[in-house]
């Protein structure tokens, strides 16, 4: 009889959640309700931000923080090239162009001495970001402190891209504290730490950011009559100040989001457990296993190796092929993304980033969700080992 597919990552809804969500349900307000406000709260405690604004995906919020930090044409926004296409479209979407800052080859988040260098070469040429969005990939946070410090240097505006990272810790605070950004960005999509089904949420510590923020998701629309033109006709009325969006999140969605966020420490200890549990097992292994940095503890959104070319016998492809026929999940994360078709076409190339190339022809991404079972932990391993003995 052949073993269930093991996914490389799902989600893990209880029966609380379900009640949660269902409760909503029988109540008066399905979206634009009051459980909404209660998960933004939720969110920005655990996490030390003043305000959070929920929507209904990441990219989502990646586009909100852009427009609220005034990026247009004219302007670039820098990101990593090790992550989904996301992380950069949200500056095209403003207008803006797109550079990428290559990655640390032992964290495989963006380099802090490549940023500097890459820095120092924009100031003479009068060519600097706007907005620099670095990326907490596979829930290790970045070098923040480093990367703030050159940024308010050279005069960017930093948003965390911590889609991976909710639960994640720098220098023993919570991300999404914002301490060393303008705005931080969480998404909830099944894979994640913590799910809404689809669903985003920025944080940041200013005031002025989180009013436009609000404003933007719903419409450009305000009811507050300290900021309109003129006197309301009455309490029906609304005016538009500028061009927003539909990026709402929905009460149902808030729901399940709140119920999870009751087991986000319990979700990420897990998935630090059976981290460590991987490293044990695969030890000897033809494969470098993920570093971690001392002033970091990852969310383990992802448990990435990458096969050593001179002590395999085989490619990562081959690998790829044989753990998913056996009914193995195994997945790859990311395809560089100025080697899309669509960057490809804005004047980018393979050869670019070397580090982040690198990297991806031998990153393979295993299973790693709470519901994972040790059992089929070690199912995973045992046909690794199998392939590369």
């Amino acid at each position: 009889m052949p073993h269930p597919f093991i996914p490389y990552g799902r989600q893990s809804v209880s029966e609380a959640d379900i009640e949660a969500v269902c409760a909503v349900l029988r109540s008066d307000w399905l979206t634009q309700g009051p459980t909404l406000p209660r998960f933004e709260a939720g969110v920005a405690a655990r996490c030390g931000a003043a305000h959070a604004v929920a929507v209904n995906s990441a990219t989502s919020a990646l586009h909100l923080a852009c427009l609220a930090l005034g990026l247009g044409p004219g302007d670039t926004l820098w990101t990593s090239p090790n992550t989904f296409v996301a992380s950069a479209n949200c500056a095209r979407y403003c207008g803006a162009l797109v550079d990428f800052v290559d990655i640390d080859p032992k964290s495989y988040n963006l380099c802090p001495v490549a940023l500097e260098r890459k820095l120092e070469r924009a100031a003479q040429t009068g060519s600097l970001p706007k907005v620099l969005v670095p990326v907490h990939f596979s829930g290790q946070p970045c070098a923040m402190e480093r990367i703030a410090e050159l940024a308010a240097a050279y005069g960017v505006r930093v948003v965390e891209d911590a889609s991976h990272a909710i639960g994640a810790s720098y220098q023993e605070e919570p991300v999404g504290n914002c301490r060393y950004s303008d705005l931080t960005v969480f998404s909830f999509h099944p894979v994640k730490i913590v799910t809404t089904g689809e669903g985003g949420m920025l944080l940041t510590q200013s005031p002025e950011l989180n009013e436009r923020l609000v404003r933007l998701r719903s419409h450009g629309i305000t009811r507050d009559p300290a900021l309109m033109e003129g006197e309301p006709d009455g309490d029906w009325y609304y005016q538009q100040l500028e061009l927003g969006f539909n990026y709402r999140m929905t009460d149902l969605q808030a729901a399940l989001g709140l119920s999870q966020l009751e087991r986000l420490e319990e979700f990420v200890e897990r998935r630090r457990l059976l981290a460590e549990r991987y490293r044990e097992l695969l030890e000897g292994l033809p494969l470098v296993l993920p570093w971690q940095a001392s002033e970091a503890r990852s969310a383990w959104h992802l448990f990435v190796v990458r096969l050593d070319p001179e002590r395999a016998r085989l490619t990562r492809r081959q690998l790829f092929d044989q753990l998913r026929q056996a009914g193995v999940g195994v997945n790859v994360h990311y395809q560089p993304v100025h080697t899309q078709p669509y960057y490809r076409r804005l004047g980018f190339a393979p050869g670019m980033f070397p580090q982040a190339e690198a990297y991806y022809a031998q990153a393979l991404t295993l299973p790693l969700y709470p519901g994972l079972e040790e059992a089929q932990q070690d199912r995973v391993v045992g046909l690794v080992r199998e392939a590369l003995s």
